[in-house]
């Protein structure tokens, strides 16, 4: 690692608090890395020496107290470099990045592979003041002697050895698959010189074509006589697909979206081969079968067989719906008189459901952008978690260094206006240095901290990040419905971390949650989109400040289950080829990862993917997130999520004291609990009972299908 002179003042070693963003550069990472990883391991040496010369039966106090001390100040210092690797990616930051990961990842491992700590734990499971430790103190032993076992604990000599290695390897290898899905997505663009190439193509695309040109250097460039930019990042790729008229661009586009990270430099394809050889071998060392059961060791499923049984369900429910939807697709193009009618290609897909949805449903998506501008649904969103559960959501900012300068801060206050956490929003997208998608992460977790003699609760603070359309042109961000359910979700993990009660950092949010459960809270926020109070307390036009016409909230209310079919469909395949590839696949068999698409596909898809369609290549969830083994958890997530939502039009969703009290006991359960119990006990002490799929299937429209 690299030497600094001038370590004291690194704002990387601060260890708690806001980080210092306007501080921070990318060659301060490797220096403080090196001081923190050096101070750390010395800390643990100490712990385990502490234990291993101690004769007293090991406790809370003594070894979970300082072992949160030491993953508090990883987590904190290391959770800002990659926070800004996903937000302020640059060639720097990366270099600075890959030099440290290997370090970071070999003190990890000896943390989590530390004999004397994990003894220690299975002493304190089994010892005198295992009845004294609260139930959520108890889950944190048992998950931490679980997560050691997991983490290679048992193995020893050149078993560990190449645990570890394997280990330090698939870290490198997701990085590399993250970066390149990331710079193939930017490598991309298309300059359309004339006004007919961008025929059908709504004001707000030719607004942001413009200014991407703009960016690129062509300064005359006006949203009305051009030129436009395409490039693959959604805000451009997603409109263009859905309304140019010029078919032969879209072919152009989408294949090119489906191709990338397949040539050259940034060929994910070898990077896919190598992950799935490593993840086979990890599993078979620590005595699993497979990856996938290694994954569901940690997970609310039980086993693979219940995975396979939900998604059979799903798509047996889906599947004759997704075929009846295409056919009246195919319909439809040919009563436009389209000559593609009999033979619809993926481009056209998009291009002919919106023209459908349109005609169906007598409205447009661009329509209702104006009555979703961003500051207007944020008033929304937080008017609705008062109303929800009693929180006061107000602005903050400059109270908090922000890396980029339309990075908002909040506040969430109690009933009695006092402060309990807070979160950054960075709401558009930037593809030049900002990866896509949208995510909630952790940048403080909630605990309690012995400070000057005291207890103090240390508050938590969330990144809440979303990739949407930016301001452009002196407008405000006009949101598309899909982005404000975006907004929506990611503000419902935020809600999990932020409300928590737990005061164990190990168990506190999101932390300690079984990641088939994960996405509960965020589907279940989704579902309030089309809540009449909340939706039209929020869709007002941006210039007007009209509130949405009842015929448009109806209309999108119809249109809600449009295409539901195809749409359910198309993450059930994903979810069971994701199970495939970590589960039946043989790595250096009879089949490679694109027959097992091919042959997953034959029963999740109602049109085939084409030969040159390398979906895998950008498949970040499961090649460069945590999903492995774990796609499945969105469906998993969903039945919890739909029942939960289901107990609120139980209670009747304009019976203001029903919901209130619905409300409270969501709040104090679902979000207050968070990894302190498992989420099936959690589920049964809000709903009183198991989920059930009934609700899911019911507001999909495919209750009665299948």
């Amino acid at each position: 690692m690299a030497e600094n002179t001038n370590i004291s003042n690194n704002p990387l070693l601060k260890g708690s608090g806001l980080p210092p963003f306007t501080e921070i550069k990318p060659e301060q990472v490797e220096p403080a890395l090196e001081i923190l990883l050096k101070d750390l391991d010395t800390q643990l040496t100490t712990l385990e020496t502490n234990i291993l010369e101690t004769n007293i039966e090991p406790n809370w106090q003594a070894l979970v107290e300082p072992l949160e001390e030491i993953t508090e100040g990883l987590t904190w210092s290391w959770g800002v470099v990659s926070h800004l690797m996903g937000v302020q990616n640059s060639p720097e930051l990366r270099q600075a990045y890959e030099a440290v990961q290997p370090h970071v990842i070999q003190f990890s491992n000896r943390l989590s592979q530390s004999q004397p700590i994990y003894n220690a734990f299975k002493q304190i499971r089994t010892g005198e003041t295992w009845n004294t430790l609260d139930p959520a103190q108890q889950r944190i032993v048992e998950s931490a002697v679980r997560d050691a076992e997991l983490s290679g604990v048992g193995l020893q000599g050149e078993a560990r050895q190449r645990f570890n290695q394997i280990q330090m390897e698939m870290a490198e290898l997701s990085t590399k698959f993250s970066n390149h899905v990331l710079d193939a997505t930017k490598a991309f663009s298309l300059t359309l010189t004339t006004k007919e190439k961008v025929q059908g193509l709504p004001p707000s695309w030719l607004s942001l074509g413009a200014q991407a040109a703009r960016d690129a250097g062509e300064t005359a460039a006006t949203p009305e006589n051009g030129p436009w930019r395409l490039t693959l990042d959604i805000p451009s790729y997603g409109p263009f697909i859905q309304h140019s008229k010029r078919r032969d661009l879209r072919e152009k586009a989408y294949k090119a979206f489906i191709s990338r990270a397949t040539v050259g430099e940034l060929d994910n394809k070898p990077i896919i081969d190598k992950i799935l050889v490593l993840r086979q071998e990890l599993a078979q060392l620590l005595g699993y079968p497979t990856y996938a059961a290694v994954s569901l060791a940690s997970k609310m499923a039980p086993n693979v067989e219940a995975v396979d049984k939900l998604l059979e369900e799903l798509r047996g429910a889906s599947y004759d719906a997704a075929v009846k939807e295409l056919q009246e697709l195919k319909a439809f193009a040919a009563s436009k008189g389209a000559e593609e009618a009999d033979d619809l290609k993926h481009w056209d897909i998009s291009f002919w459901s919106e023209r459908q949805r349109e005609e169906k449903f007598a409205f447009t998506q661009e329509e209702l952008r104006p009555y979703f501008p961003l500051p207007q649904v944020l008033d929304g969103l937080f008017g609705l978690v008062k109303r929800l559960f009693g929180v006061t959501v107000t602005p903050a900012d400059g109270k908090a260094p922000v890396w980029h300068k339309d990075v908002r801060y909040f506040q969430i206050s109690d009933e009695t206006g006092t402060a309990i956490a807070y979160f950054y929003l960075d709401p558009y997208s930037r593809p030049a240095e900002k990866r896509g998608g949208a995510w909630m992460d952790t940048c403080i977790n909630r605990r309690q901290i012995a400070q000057d003699g005291d207890n103090h609760i240390q508050l938590p603070v969330a990144y809440l990040v979303c990739n949407q359309t930016p301001p452009v042109d002196d407008k405000p961000s006009l949101m598309t419905f899909y982005e404000v359910e975006t907004l929506f979700h990611e503000f419902g993990h935020g809600l999990q971390h932020m409300l928590t009660k737990v005061n164990y950092s190990a168990a506190a949010g999101i932390n300690n949650v079984e990641w088939d459960a994960v996405e509960l809270p965020s589907q279940f926020m989704e579902n309030w989109c089309y809540d009449r109070p909340t939706l039209m307390g929020m869709a007002k036009h941006y210039q007007t400040g009209e509130v949405l016409p009842e015929e448009y909230y109806q209309k999108l209310l119809a249109a809600k289950n449009y295409m539901s079919g195809s749409g359910m469909l198309r993450q059930i395949h994903f979810s069971i080829l994701d199970i495939e590839l970590h589960h039946r696949y043989q790595p250096g068999g009879n089949e490679t990862p694109w027959d097992v698409r091919s042959r997953v596909a034959q029963t999740t898809t109602v049109l085939p993917p084409l030969p040159e369609d390398a979906f895998l290549c950008a498949f970040g969830h499961i090649f460069a997130g945590g999903y492995a083994a774990g796609y499945y958890s969105y469906k998993w997530a969903e039945v919890l999520s739909a029942d939960a939502f289901a107990a609120f039009e139980e209670a009747g969703l304009n019976d203001e004291v029903s919901v209130k009290t619905t409300g409270k006991r969501y709040r104090e359960t679902i979000l207050a609990l968070g990894g302190s119990k498992h989420p099936m006990e959690v589920f049964e002490s809000f709903r009183g009972r198991q989920p059930s799929t009934e609700p899911l299937l019911r507001h999909n429209g495919l209750a009665s299908v299948g």
